[in-house]
This record gives structure tokens, C-alpha cells and sequence, in this order.
């Protein structure tokens, strides 16, 4: 089993890297290692759509059985917990389209050719992965921290979360053509930005253990 790890930084990763055998940093974006007999690469983009879309195209290879994105993320819904860990199997471009005077229109709002939404409709036999909570996200530029631009993405898309790179992973794996999962763990819920109703650690935390339990599984 060859499973690629790709994360936006090495801080929501670390406590990951730290449980395996034989690694080798081949560069400051690419990690190698071993974990039970698996062959396990760590990829860490940067934050965004960009860098992702970029290391993502220049890494992923059929050589891998399964990549995996992981990271923390915002909620738009107040039943996912801070430190909930979701599948997010459906992720948009919420931005990409044109404003038109106080509203939104997509690419398909213009009968644009391009892609806005991707849907994960591979199956993956992890019983652990299986299990996660599966829920749609979005994937913005700027993090939403305005009542109005909250109410705004969240009546257009009605998404559960939001990250920064979620759907440009999708977009290559999909292009790829390989088995895939976007993971992640609530650190905030999306309201006008406040740090002291956040939880990063323990996003990290548990998003670490998800994962652990998932390579378990193999």
C-alpha cells in the first residue's frame, strides 16, 4: 500500500510524521517514510488554491493506492463541533464567477465552460474512513468573517465547511483519476473572526488521531 499525505503546512501534520519509521525529508515540500509496512509520503503544499493546484499536479502519480488531504477547516454549521472530523466528499469554487451588482453569478449562471464543483464518488474498503461523517464544503481566497458574505456563500452553496485548498486537491485527483478523501477537523466555526472561539490543537489533535486510525485499517 502506497498512500500520498498532502497537508497545506507540517504544523497540522506533525503529530502524524512523528509516529513514523525511516523518514526522509527529500526537500522542505516532500517527506518519505514507512508505517507498518506501508510506504507513506508526506506532501505539504502552502496555503491556497495555487501552490496546492501546483505541488498536487507535480506529485501525484499512479503509483499512489490512495492520497489523502487533510487539514483543519471552518463550519458553517453549528452542529459539527469544534474538534469534529468530516469527509468532505462534495467541495466548490465559491468565487469563481462574476459579481453583478449585489449578486453572484457562476460559471454555469453564465454558460461558461469550467469546473465550480467536484464530487468524491470514489469508494475506499477503510472502515474507518467509511465511518467519517461525509459533508459538502466550499473553498475560498478569504476566509468568510462577514455576517453578510457569510449569509450570502451560505445561501448560495449551503455548504457545512470551508477551507482554503480543498477543492483544487479534488480538481487533480479527479483529473487523475485516483482514489482520494478530503479530511478534516472543524477549528472554528465561520462567524465574524474571533481567536478565542477557536481550537486549533484540538482540531489537530484529533484530526491526527482520524487519520492514524484510518492507516491502521490498511
Amino acid at each position: 500500500m502506497k498512500i500520498l499525505i498532502v497537508a497545506a503546512t507540517k504544523f497540522e501534520i506533525e503529530p502524524l510524521i512523528n509516529q513514523m519509521e525511516n523518514t526522509r525529508h527529500l526537500n522542505e515540500n516532500f517527506i518519505s517514510c514507512i508505517y507498518k509496512k506501508q510506504e507513506i509520503d508526506f506532501l505539504i503544499t502552502g496555503i491556497g488554491m495555487v501552490a496546492t493546484a501546483y505541488y498536487c499536479a507535480k506529485t501525484i502519480n499512479d503509483s499512489y493506492n490512495l492520497i489523502l488531504n487533510v487539514g483543519i477547516c471552518g463550519s458553517f454549521n453549528s452542529n459539527l463541533e469544534i474538534g469534529s472530523v468530516v469527509n468532505i466528499v462534495q467541495d466548490h469554487f465559491s468565487e469563481l464567477g462574476a459579481e453583478d451588482d449585489a449578486g453572484f453569478l457562476s460559471l454555469e449562471d453564465m454558460e461558461l465552460n469550467g469546473t465550480t464543483k467536484i464530487t468524491n464518488n470514489h469508494q475506499t474498503a477503510n472502515v474507518k474512513l467509511n465511518e467519517i461523517p461525509k459533508v459538502f464544503g466550499i473553498t475560498v481566497n478569504t476566509v468568510h468573517g462577514n455576517d453578510k458574505s457569510i449569509e450570502s456563500v451560505f445561501n448560495k452553496f449551503h455548504p457545512n465547511t470551508e477551507s482554503m485548498e480543498g477543492a483544487a486537491f479534488m480538481y487533480a485527483c479527479e483529473k487523475e483519476s485516483i482514489a482520494y478523501a478530503q479530511i478534516r477537523a472543524v477549528s472554528n466555526q465561520v462567524e465574524k473572526r474571533n481567536k478565542a472561539n477557536w481550537n486549533i490543537p484540538l482540531a489537530i489533535e484529533n484530526l491526527n488521531k482520524k487519520v492514524l486510525e484510518i492507516l491502521n485499517e490498511f
